[in-house]
């Protein structure tokens, strides 16, 4: 008996191509691998400065026009942002109150004006401190021969003017234990900083300063003729660096008693030597007798 004919039906099923995925993601993640680098990179650079070369970026970035009122970011580099009182003078607060703190009618008035013109010594000041600072920095940034001696070497503007100082610290002493003669880095040091001295108008003050002896313990070296003596030997160096003797205004010892570190007078960085650039003395009235 023969089999019925079967109609064979043969089903083909197309497979759809995938639809075409666009390379934004590759942008995307790319961008944010290259944002983690930077990120990382800068949190290695940041922990690889000193205090001192953080200060500097900081001074270096300060734009000329800011608001003392608002801060930025006050982290690290202590930035500052505009307010709606508009633009004023990146200086010191003390000074920026002065000038800008007080309306007219408010500021006190005495006669000739003598606020504003101390205002205006203060901020002329101010600028002329940190252009010496700036100049400074990079007399000393000239010699990689003494680059570890970055953290013993302490610029910073005060009330006086710009004060230099060479300080004993990090394990590195900057004058054999009780002598007064210099060890040849701290020569090198000051013979590189003499010439930008000399350029500035500054008249120089120097004055030495050691660390108050630990209790119990047998002081066999005179701290006034130790800091007086340091401070004498300093003075040469630079006037033999081509300081001229007519600049310095005193040299002088004080033992310890205006340590670094009032909370621990015992420590080795309160011996030090400060070398101060003055801040311009303000001219006096007419007829007046100094």
């Amino acid at each position: 008996m023969s089999k019925p004919n079967q109609t064979i039906i043969v089903k083909k099923v197309k497979k759809a191509a995938h639809a075409h995925h666009g390379g934004a993601w590759k942008i995307a993640y790319a961008d944010f691998v290259t944002a983690m680098m930077a990120f990382f990179l800068l949190m290695w650079l940041i922990s690889m400065t000193t205090q001192e070369q953080k200060i500097g970026l900081a001074e270096y970035f300060a734009p000329a026009n800011v608001s003392p009122s608002n801060s930025g970011a006050g982290g690290v580099l202590m930035g500052s942002a505009l307010d709606k009182a508009g633009n004023r003078s990146s200086l010191p607060r003390d000074v920026a109150r002065g000038t800008s703190g007080l309306d007219d009618k408010a500021r006190p008035m005495t006669a000739g004006g003598a606020s504003e013109r101390e205002a205006s010594r203060q901020a002329a000041n101010a600028q002329a401190n940190h252009s010496a600072i700036a100049s400074l920095r990079q007399a000393l940034q000239a010699m990689p021969d003494i680059a570890d001696l970055s953290r013993n070497i302490v610029i910073e503007p005060t009330k006086d003017g710009v004060a230099v100082s060479l300080v004993d610290e990090y394990g590195r002493a900057m004058f054999p234990d009780g002598q007064v003669q210099p060890y040849d880095r701290t020569r090198r040091v000051l013979e590189a900083i003499a010439p930008t001295m000399r350029r500035l108008p500054n008249q120089v003050s120097i004055s030495g300063h050691t660390a108050t002896a630990r209790p119990g313990s047998v002081q066999a070296i005179d701290s006034w003729g130790l800091t007086t003596g340091r401070a004498l030997a300093v003075r040469e160096i630079l006037s033999g660096a081509g300081l001229p003797n007519d600049r310095f205004t005193s040299v002088i010892g004080r033992a310890d008693t205006e340590p670094l570190l009032p909370d621990n007078p015992h420590l080795p960085t309160n011996r030090r030597v400060t070398i101060t650039l003055l801040n311009a003395e303000p001219p006096l009235p007419p007829g007046a007798r100094p």
